[in-house]
């Protein structure tokens, strides 16, 4: 069996600049950074004494005998990406409900594409994982995902993403002193506000808004370079907070279906209890409400929130990662097949 384990993000600065109608007339940049809440998906060889052949359990559990029947979108266009038609199991859990602003599409397709390769006896980059997701969510899929997202929960860290008009993504690392990051981290908290509502509503206004050189999006763009200029240097922290607070105001304003009125209560009760700023994750309608408290302030805007779950979290560094391997448990199907190069065994054909 083979575990794979791969972090959600936060996308604090740039949303919808690394969308690819927007980058490729104007490039763009985000800010973003992983988190200790994860995507677990674990691989196994399918037994052959089973009727079904492929196996795949999520919220829904799936028996098939070929790739194309199965349901889950991004597990059946991985595995015919791959050129996988049976003989695998797949279990995917995660820390985080799926589309809330978190990144969990790319975090599972990321995860998911290393799992099986790592199965296959391979070992892959975290780029070429993020590559080769990005190029499944966009053509197979047709998934409105921005370009940083696979960048991002990849590599793991705090770093910058930015995207050129030719396609090409770049990495830049934060590389901040301990003591600021930790800083960081004990002003930021989370709140999930519920699941996302009007989403075909709000994808549909970001894609306008993309297309059209919308005069906020390019401020959304700057403030990439003043966040990383606040983290580098010596400025109050507190600066971080109302950035975060423009570029939601921003962003709402460029796609007001990014917000309901719930939304807006809450974050207003938020700064009334000291919370200094903070942005709705991902498109918007719903999800996690990221906000900028100082430490002596958590408390009453916790309490002031309530019943809205609180999610504690730290920021992480690592990346997606293989926690488990330990093909010599496989059972495998001793059918004609090649040679498998991870466990020496053979493998059952189409796989």
């Amino acid at each position: 069996m083979i575990i794979s384990r791969t972090p959600l993000r936060l996308v604090l600065f740039g949303g919808g600049t690394d969308l690819p109608r927007w980058t490729r007339a104007h490039g763009g940049a985000v800010l973003g950074a992983t988190i200790d809440k994860f995507c677990y998906v674990s691989c196994r060889r399918m037994p052959p004494l089973f009727t079904h052949r492929l196996r795949v359990v999520w919220s829904q559990t799936e028996n098939c005998q070929h790739a194309s029947e199965v349901r889950h979108p991004a597990v059946r266009e991985v595995l015919r990406h791959l050129g996988i038609e049976h003989g695998v199991a797949i279990h995917h859990d995660g820390d985080l409900p799926a589309r809330s602003g978190m990144g969990a599409g790319s975090a599972f397709t990321v995860g998911l594409l290393h799992a099986l390769h790592a199965l296959r006896g391979r070992m892959t980059s975290p780029r070429a994982l993020a590559d080769e997701a990005r190029e499944i969510q966009l053509s197979r899929l047709g998934e409105f995902v921005g370009a940083a997202d696979d960048t991002l929960v990849a590599h793991g860290g705090l770093s910058v993403v930015t995207c050129a008009p030719d396609g090409e993504t770049g990495l830049r690392p934060l590389t901040i002193p301990l003591a600021r990051l930790r800083a960081l981290d004990d002003h930021l908290m989370l709140f999930f506000v519920g699941p996302r509502r009007r989403e075909l509503e709000v994808a549909q206004a970001w894609a306008e808004a993309a297309g059209r050189s919308a005069p906020e999006l390019k401020s959304v763009r700057a403030m990439v370079d003043e966040a990383v200029a606040v983290l580098d240097g010596g400025d109050d922290l507190a600066r971080f907070g109302r950035l975060l607070a423009e570029d939601w105001r921003l962003r709402r304003a460029l796609v007001p279906a990014a917000s309901t009125p719930e939304i807006d209560a809450a974050y207003e009760r938020a700064c009334g209890a000291g919370a200094v700023g903070g942005s709705l994750l991902g498109p918007g309608g719903g999800g996690f409400l990221l906000l900028f408290v100082p430490p002596e302030a958590r408390a009453r805007v916790r309490a002031m929130l309530q019943p809205l779950p609180h999610v504690p979290f730290e920021l992480e560094r690592a990346g997606t990662r293989i926690i488990h391997a330990d093909p010599e448990t496989e059972t495998v199907d001793e059918s004609p097949a090649e040679v498998d190069p991870l466990a020496g065994r053979r493998r059952p054909e189409g796989f």
